[in-house]
């Protein structure tokens, strides 16, 4: 499966940074995610809730953690490279493909126009989304660190109005993550 997302990405020639093969933000992304997965369910079902001893026979269980998993190679596939949802649906599950649809950008001209209010609420909204959203701003975040990019000084001024959208509060089920991406503006 994340060989299918790397695959798409060089198809369109997608690159990070200009000069990396964007396989190198998938991987980033799947080791931030790998990092904290632990925080995910991984016992009950991403659709019915039910847990995974109690599902039909011919029921597969995927979980939270499962389908979060699947999504962060696939973050960026319906945005950058001509796939579609259904694409994503068939090749990594329904679960992953609503997580990948919930943190594809909305269309427009300026940044503001595609992570509009109706963009942070479809992520609110799908579990595993902010998961993921986080996942992808933290590694962008360390890569920007690490290269001394001025795209970290934007995500700097974005950060408050960032966190506040994918609703942090000092209890939320992620806040080890929101806590590591504030601070690593510190």
């Amino acid at each position: 499966m994340t060989q299918w997302c790397i695959d798409k990405h060089k198809e369109t020639n997608h690159q990070y940074d200009k000069f990396l093969p964007y396989e190198f933000h998938l991987r980033m992304v799947d080791t931030v995610g790998q990092e904290y997965s632990h925080l995910l369910d991984n016992k009950y079902d991403y659709f019915s809730g039910q847990e995974e001893g109690h599902m039909r026979r011919d029921e597969q269980c995927i979980t939270l953690r499962t389908a979060c998993l699947r999504a962060l190679p696939g973050h960026d596939l319906i945005e950058d490279c001509r796939v579609s949802y259904n694409d994503c649906k068939t090749i990594l599950g329904q679960e992953a493909a609503d997580i990948i649809y919930a943190v594809t950008n909305e269309k427009g001209k300026t940044r503001g126009e595609r992570a509009n209010d109706k963009y942070y609420e479809g992520i609110v909204a799908t579990p595993g989304a902010v998961f993921v959203k986080l996942c992808d701003r933290i590694a962008n975040v360390q890569y920007g660190i690490l290269t001394k990019s001025r795209m970290t000084e934007m995500y700097k001024k974005e950060n408050e109005n960032f966190v506040t959208k994918l609703g942090y509060t000092p209890d939320h089920e992620l806040a080890v993550m929101f806590h590591y991406l504030n601070n690593l503006f510190v």
